[in-house]
């Protein structure tokens, strides 16, 4: 009896493999199985958009194609320009197969080098354009997107509720804190910064003087006494104070455990970030004015944050959003999206959060337009105790309402309509 070598064996066991996989068997298969809509004959026509606003202004954009299928994606924050943008970017993608998202994706980056493509409103245009393109492509091929992006790790994403409360000691207070709970949310957050205080000395610089910073303590105290003790909170300063105030906050709050204090300095101000979390236990995150992986690099390397909150509806898109997660990773911090959009972009943002591993909890921000929020889509209500389960139908997997939708439509705006050539 031969021997039976190591390489023999090898190849004998990869017969049946190359017989099973080899490519234009595989090919043949998915020829066999695949409807129209999915082979590579599909083409960009056409790129359209709405612009509304909610809480700050979202542009819609849909990318369309020759075989009647569309994709949605969603924009905020930065999408001011986005409109002219997209009108630009359109000669890179009709005649394109849309399920290249990455390629696409590419060139225009690269194409916009000198034209702001580093972030901004460059990059926040480009993002709901290849949120459109998620979305087709997983109707295209009959896939929900997190499939596309390899798979889930959770079914439901945990949500928690921006209060978006002029005055936590207010009759806004009493009225909304027992609405979060009844909710079952279990976690929400309060903004700390206010430009109306009447101890500020200056209308313009926002070093914070012991009467303001009495207030802050006082806030979360009051909202931290009215809520379950098992709902975690949240703080927001939105990047306005400068380290010395930052630091000073940061050290009052530490009895208050918060789940995190926000963006207490400015966001490019790194180095103060690193001091101010290394200056206390009050877990300090940021990351919602942020761009692409890129704009994560210094932070993480520098050990500034203990929480990233990128904005997968300007950071880039979903492809984009899950590389910062990944990179997030490697570094062992936790990933809280931060999403004041439409059900359509928190969904989309739902399947990037269940598609990673070191996702904490996503943002909703839509508390002061419940019925809007609940009739922007066929669907429904999205979050159910204060969780969005992901959908599995193809694509984002939810359609738009457009006659409750267009309410919000801002005017002299065009509403999806087609291009001129």
């Amino acid at each position: 009896m031969s021997l039976l070598t190591r390489r023999k064996m090898l190849k004998n066991a990869a017969l049946p493999i190359a017989g099973t996989f080899a490519l234009p068997t595989l090919a043949a298969a998915v020829q066999d199985a695949s409807t129209p809509y999915q082979r590579p004959k599909l083409k960009i026509t056409d790129v359209r958009t709405a612009v509304v606003r909610v809480h700050g202004l979202q542009t819609h954009i849909r990318v369309y194609t020759d075989q009647g299928l569309y994709g949605q994606g969603e924009s905020t924050d930065a999408a001011v320009g986005t409109v002219s943008l997209i009108n630009q970017f359109r000669r890179f993608l009709v005649g394109q197969d849309p399920l290249n998202v990455d390629a696409l994706w590419e060139r225009i980056r690269v194409s916009g080098i000198f034209a702001g493509a580093q972030g901004g409103q460059y990059v926040t245009a480009l993002t709901g354009l290849e949120i459109a393109l998620w979305d087709l492509a997983g109707k295209a091929l009959g896939l929900p997107v997190y499939q596309l992006l390899g798979g889930k790790f959770r079914d439901k994403i945990r949500i928690y509720c921006d209060s978006d409360m002029e005055d936590p000691l207010g009759p806004e207070s009493d009225r909304k804190l027992p609405w979060i709970k009844n909710q079952g949310f279990t976690a929400m957050k309060i903004d700390l910064d206010d430009a109306s205080d009447p101890n500020r000395f200056d209308r313009v610089n926002w070093t914070a003087n012991n009467a303001e910073v009495d207030r802050m303590v006082n806030w979360v105290r009051h909202v931290r006494d009215s809520i379950p003790k098992e709902m975690e909170l949240c703080c927001d300063m939105h990047g306005r104070y400068d380290a010395g105030t930052a630091k000073r906050v940061a050290k009052e709050l530490e009895p208050f455990r918060l789940l995190w204090l926000e963006e207490p300095v400015a966001p490019e101000d790194i180095d103060a970030m690193a001091d101010i979390r290394h200056s206390t236990s009050t877990p300090i995150a940021t990351g919602e004015n942020l761009y692409m992986r890129w704009g994560y690099r210094e932070l993480l390397d520098k050990g500034a944050v203990d929480i990233i909150q990128p904005d997968i509806q300007k950071t880039g898109g979903l492809s984009e959003g899950r590389k910062i997660a990944n990179l997030a990773q490697t570094y062992y911090v936790p990933v809280a999206p931060h999403c004041v959009v439409s059900p359509i972009g928190m969904m989309s943002t739902a399947h990037v959060c269940a598609s990673i591993p070191n996702f904490l909890v996503c943002e909703w921000h839509w508390i002061n337009f419940p019925e809007l929020w609940k009739n922007w889509v066929k669907e429904g209500e999205i979050i159910q105790k204060g969780y969005v389960t992901v959908t599995d139908k193809p694509g984002i997997g939810l359609e738009m309402n457009e006659e409750v939708a267009q309410k919000s439509q801002i005017p002299g705006t065009t509403w999806f309509e087609p291009t001129k050539a």
